[in-house]
């Protein structure tokens, strides 16, 4: 037996699921300031305007999450990022990569050693 289908959404109310989503993950992400601005809003509807995948957006902040911590120990210390525009760039990388979930499944799991281990 097949799971009964959810009623689609109104487009109004997916976008603010969308944008709440990509606010909550940006937030949440290390080396972030934790702190949602109007700026950051905006950016995250326009993503859901353009068609970014939210998987597309997570692994984006995972990325560029996993390449600031793995900066070495002796290197200066990076500036907390204070806007979701910091990963508009990775964002456009990751669309154009040609690697599985895996590999992004392999930085998370990276990520979070490297921050129990501080």
């Amino acid at each position: 037996m097949e799971p009964a289908m959810e009623p689609a959404m109104e487009p109004a109310t997916e976008q603010r699921e969308y944008v709440r989503w990509v606010l909550e993950a940006y937030r949440s992400t290390p080396g972030t300031t934790g702190v949602v601005r109007r700026a950051d809003r905006l950016l995250a509807a326009r993503l859901y305007d353009r068609g970014v995948s939210l998987e597309t957006v997570g692994n984006a902040l995972i990325l560029a999450a996993a390449r600031r911590s793995a900066r070495a120990a002796e290197a200066p210390p990076l500036g907390t990022i204070r806007s979701l525009a910091y990963f508009e760039p990775v964002i456009g990388e990751v669309l154009q990569l040609q690697v599985g979930p895996e590999y992004f499944q392999h930085l998370r799991n990276r990520l979070q050693r490297s921050t129990q281990a501080r």
